[in-house]
């Protein structure tokens, strides 16, 4: 069965954007670029809340820059074909390799999960991670901790009120103090009375 990852810059105090809606301190360097090419390589669907897509449409055109360097043309060329599930509710439509739905996220994970594929269903945004951590379907949280504390914002981590135990199975430095966390969350055995 593949995977469901979270994964996502985060401030040192949680947030993914600061109270400002900005996110410009998670900008990558050359490093952190190069780890998230890699990751996105193990992907086999992306799914991703409004805000997100519209943050990331850049990609589906930016081959069309000539100023981009190679790391940059690597990436769009490993993202444009990434098939994207886009969850709105105000989106009439959406661009290149995407399909649209308004609801029915727990849905559609199991139905991807069922399909054929060894590569991971990784979930971009907070507020659909929240929905999908509620319902236990998060196999991975995946962060890259910037040393910045921005005081509020969009927390990266769902506030249910529900406790998740986590596997810390690998963590990583990069060149800008920014440090890869990878947990793997522990599954609970099933209680009987």
């Amino acid at each position: 069965m593949r995977s469901v990852t979270y994964s996502m810059g985060v401030s040192l105090d949680g947030y993914i954007v600061g109270p400002d809606g900005g996110f410009d301190w998670s900008e990558p360097d050359e490093d952190v670029f190069r780890f998230w090419i890699d990751e996105i390589r193990g992907v086999d669907v992306h799914l991703m809340g409004r805000r997100l897509y519209e943050t990331m449409l850049y990609w589906e055109t930016a081959d069309q820059d000539p100023s981009l360097d190679a790391p940059m043309l690597e990436w769009t060329a490993l993202w444009k074909p990434l098939p994207k599930v886009v969850f709105s509710t105000t989106l009439s439509a959406v661009q290149g390799n995407a399909r649209l739905l308004s609801g029915g996220l727990v849905a559609e994970i199991e139905r991807l999960r069922a399909e054929p594929g060894d590569g991971e269903i990784a979930i971009g945004g907070a507020t659909l991670a929240a929905e999908a951590a509620a319902a236990g379907l998060i196999d991975e949280y995946r962060t890259v901790v910037h040393p910045v504390l921005v005081g509020g914002g969009t927390p990266f981590f769902p506030r249910a009120e529900q406790r998740v135990d986590l596997e810390l199975v690998e963590t990583r430095t990069f060149n800008s103090r920014a440090v890869y966390l990878r947990h793997r969350v522990l599954k609970q055995p099933a209680r009987t009375r």
